[in-house]
């Protein structure tokens, strides 16, 4: 797919459909919170979502008092939702449309999140940039989701690659190290089921 036609296509999905009539909505992300929230990080850590789109977790961190906040996404439609859901609070956090293989970041971050951002990157050049970037710019943690083997093989009508915890570890070797992961069933608001394996990863070069 180009990029410009991915584009395109979360715009069109962002535009046309609410939380409800996609699979990934979660009225409280519960396990990415968990995970974050086991790693000592300070209120003022440097925290990048991935693939944020208007994804709840930017309330969450917001509430919990961190403030120095990125979301990434390639649809400027779903960040426009987040922005008008948070309204004044999203002055507080820094809005960042981009493909996430064009990302060049300016800074370094304390924690990368990504909550199945990372699955639709299917070809070999995109996923080595993609692990190029975090090795670059994160200088604490990472929390990654992806489909497990267990999971589903599309999502929004796109292929995506699944992983397991060998798999997503050796990806991110030897500069980071496994702290945790699990697998976790996912009920989308149609109530099906998907398999997501989380793992958070600590810095160690």
């Amino acid at each position: 797919m180009r990029n410009e036609s991915s584009k395109e296509h979360w715009d069109k999905v962002y535009t046309t459909k609410g939380p409800q009539e996609v699979s990934w909505t979660q009225d409280t992300p519960t396990t990415s919170l968990e995970m974050i929230h086991a790693l000592p990080l300070s209120k003022d850590a440097s925290i990048i979502d991935i693939g944020g789109g208007d994804s709840s977790l930017v309330d969450h961190l917001l509430d919990k008092g961190f403030y120095n906040l990125t979301v990434l996404d390639i649809s400027i439609k779903a960040l426009e939702k987040a922005q008008k859901r948070l309204g004044e609070k999203a002055n507080q956090v820094k809005w960042i449309v981009s493909d996430i293989t064009h990302f060049e970041p300016k800074t370094q971050y304390d924690l990368w999140h990504d909550r199945a951002a990372f699955h639709f990157l299917t070809g070999s050049q995109q996923i080595e940039k993609y692990i190029s970037t975090i090795k670059k710019s994160v200088t604490g943690y990472l929390v990654l989701s992806t489909f497990s083997t267990s999971g589903p093989l599309k999502c929004s009508g796109l292929p995506i690659i699944q992983y397991n915890e060998q798999t997503l570890s050796t990806l991110v070797r030897p500069d980071f190290e496994k702290i945790n992961c699990k697998q976790i069933d996912h009920i989308t608001p149609f109530d099906t089921v998907q398999n997501f394996l989380f793992c958070s990863f600590k810095r160690k070069y």
